[in-house]
């Protein structure tokens, strides 16, 4: 027992040790599900889905660099009020762009940043019976929002994350591939 313990520590060791911060030229990307949500809608809602990608593009002064990326999440809503049901769907599509805090070195396999998404929130209505003639895209436009988030790696390219901002849910949490 002792020695399958003692083989167990040795192989997590060497695999934290392969690990490395988020650097210029890395690229990582996220596929997470949501929960909570500032989109309006009544009912049943479906799970908020996302995926973004970070690609570190500038070493700053400090421990850090800057990255850029994408990021498209969906999320609705289904509502059904005796013979009538309404719906709502939300598609939100960015461009953003974060800072990855690197000082903690002791700790190679957190990645920490915070950044801003400039994102277009393509909102769709719809519903059957005598509200049909108000079908229509009411809500979507730009947007503007900050988010925080972190990785923690399992291995040199497989993780997991946690995000709080705006998207199509206020928190994110899933898998993250780091390439």
């Amino acid at each position: 027992m002792k020695k399958a313990i003692f083989t167990l520590m040795a192989v997590a060791i060497a695999v934290a040790a392969q690990a490395q911060q988020f650097q210029n030229g890395t690229t990582a990307a996220n596929l997470g599900i949501g929960l909570g949500t500032a989109l309006g809608g009544l009912g049943k809602a479906r799970p908020a889905i996302s995926l973004s990608v970070d690609h570190g593009m500038w070493d700053i002064g400090g421990p850090g660099v800057i990255s850029l990326g994408g990021y498209i999440g969906n999320t609705g809503y289904k509502y059904t009020s005796g013979t009538y049901t309404y719906k709502w769907n939300y598609t939100i599509v960015g461009v953003r762009g974060a800072y990855h805090y690197n000082g903690f070195t002791n700790v190679p396999k957190l990645d920490v940043y915070g950044g801003a998404m400039l994102g277009y929130n393509i909102a769709k209505y719809s519903s059957d019976g005598d509200a049909a003639a108000y079908a229509n895209s009411y809500g979507s436009g730009l947007g503007f929002t900050g988010f925080v988030g972190g990785r923690w790696f399992f291995t040199n390219k497989i993780g997991a994350y946690a995000e709080l901002g705006y998207g199509v849910s206020v928190l994110n949490a899933g898998v993250t591939y780091k390439f």
